[in-house]
C-alpha cells in the first residue's frame, strides 16, 4: 500500500516560501497579511495549528488558505473576493441624473442660492421623486469624482472706499 503524506508542509517549497516573504512584504490590507503570515509559517515547518493561533484565526481558516494558494500557487489568491452586499436603495440616482441636477441653476428652480448644498441637492430631488438622505447623496456625488468646497469670498482688488492701512 502506498502512503500519501497530505501534510501541509509539503504544498510548500522554497520557491513558495520566496513568494509568499515577497507578497508579505508588499502587503497592505491586513486580512491578506494575516493569511499570508499563516501560510509563511505553516511553509517554515510550524504546524497548522500554531500557526493559526500566532495569527488568531481558526485551523480551518489556515487550511482553506493553503488549498487557495495551492491552486495557484500565487498570493493573490489569497485577496477577498468580491461580494455582493446589500443592494442599492436608490437605482434612480445615477451619475447622469446627478450631472443634470448639477448643471441647473438653482436659482432657476425657484431656491435663493447661487450654488448647490448638499441638504437643497438632496430637497431638490425629492421634490422630483427621488427621496434620498443627504448622507447618501454626499456618497453619491463622492463616487461621481465631485468635490464639495465651501466658497471662498475674497475681493479681486482693493476696494477703493477702504483706507490704506498706515504703518507706523
Amino acid at each position: 500500500m502506498q502512503h500519501h503524506d497530505h501534510s501541509p508542509e509539503t504544498w510548500l517549497d522554497e520557491a513558495d516560501r520566496t513568494r509568499l516573504a515577497a507578497a508579505l512584504a508588499g502587503a497592505r490590507e491586513a486580512r491578506v497579511d494575516r493569511r499570508l503570515e499563516a501560510l509563511l509559517l505553516v511553509a517554515e515547518g510550524h504546524p497548522v495549528a500554531e500557526a493559526a493561533r500566532r495569527c488568531r484565526v481558526n485551523r480551518s481558516s489556515v487550511h482553506r488558505w493553503l488549498v487557495q494558494y495551492r491552486a495557484e500557487h500565487e498570493a493573490s489568491a489569497l485577496g477577498d473576493r468580491p461580494r455582493s452586499g446589500r443592494p442599492r436603495r436608490h437605482p434612480r440616482l445615477t451619475p447622469q441624473r446627478l450631472a443634470a441636477a448639477l448643471a441647473r441653476d438653482p436659482r432657476r428652480c425657484g431656491y435663493q442660492a447661487t450654488s448647490w448644498t448638499v441638504p437643497l441637492l438632496a430637497h431638490d430631488l425629492a421634490a422630483k421623486g427621488i427621496a434620498v438622505s443627504p448622507r447618501t447623496l454626499r456618497r453619491r456625488l463622492h463616487e461621481a469624482g465631485y468635490r464639495w468646497k465651501r466658497p471662498r469670498y475674497v475681493y479681486v482688488q482693493r476696494a477703493a472706499h477702504l483706507a490704506q492701512k498706515k504703518i507706523l
